[in-house]
């Protein structure tokens, strides 16, 4: 099957060559762990290297401060824009909630656009005028919506991160409503903060299920070795492995 990839080297090898095109993806991680930029570089490297074009939705930023941030990592979404090979959208979710059988908020754009790829960031932004039982009914909406106009979608969803919790997500079933589901975290090691990815899932796809170190740098998100010599990351608790921890002991001695 076509996939789509990230652009993120290490990313789409872990991925098996990228998303499955057309799947919905979400990005998971509490505040400051990188699922914006990881989403706008999905967007970006889609534009630059592969030649999709995509719309950026998001309910928590203005314009001014998404094109600020971007440019510091060297993507210019105002000469994209300009092109038309991207469209951002910053609005509120009782818009997209508003949008009925026939119209939607987002026909024009993609009938002006014709994207291959879109992202909806932070997609739990909808409980805010939903009950909590319908937040899921919604998210299913909206994602079928995307599916329908044959776009690969990613979303981002904030979670709470705590030591013991893995994906909050889950608790209200999302995780169930995407075909791929990539978990963004902070990890403590020897009293320095860390990230960590790791995939959780592929619907019909096998990928590398090991947890990954990576940075965010001036260029965007960068994958480092995976966190081999650590057992306990998840869990908020890492420790040195027993083979590790055998083998230094050994060599004191």
């Amino acid at each position: 099957m076509a996939r789509i990839q990230t652009g993120i080297g290490e990313l789409d090898k872990m991925l098996g060559g990228g998303f499955m095109e057309g799947d919905a993806v979400m990005v998971a991680g509490s505040a400051g762990t990188g699922k914006t930029i990881l989403a706008l570089q999905y967007l970006v490297n889609g534009i630059t290297q592969f030649g999709d074009k995509g719309i950026y939705v998001t309910f928590e930023q203005l314009p001014d401060q998404i094109y600020r941030d971007a440019k510091n990592l060297g993507w210019d979404l105002r000469e994209m824009e300009a092109e038309n090979k991207l469209r951002l959208i910053c609005t509120s979710p009782s818009l997209f909630l508003e949008s009925g059988e026939g119209e939607h908020i987002l026909d024009e754009p993609i009938k002006g656009v014709q994207p291959r790829r879109i992202v909806v960031d932070p997609l739990n932004h909808l409980a805010m005028f939903v009950e909590k039982d319908d937040l899921r009914k919604e998210a299913y909406r909206l994602i079928m919506y995307l599916k329908t106009k044959g776009l690969s979608s990613l979303v981002t969803w904030e979670s709470t991160q705590m030591n013991g919790e893995f994906f909050s997500a889950t608790d209200i079933g999302m995780s169930f409503l995407v075909d791929c589901v990539i978990l963004l975290r902070h990890v403590e090691i020897k009293s320095s903060v860390r990230k960590a990815l790791v995939v959780l899932k592929i619907r019909g796809s096998d990928h590398d299920k090991r947890l990954r170190e990576f940075e965010i740098t001036s260029k965007g998100i960068k994958l480092a070795a995976p966190f081999s010599e650590y057992e306990g990351i998840m869990s908020g608790s890492p420790r040195k492995s027993i083979t590790d921890a055998f083998m230094e002991a050994f060599k004191k001695r």
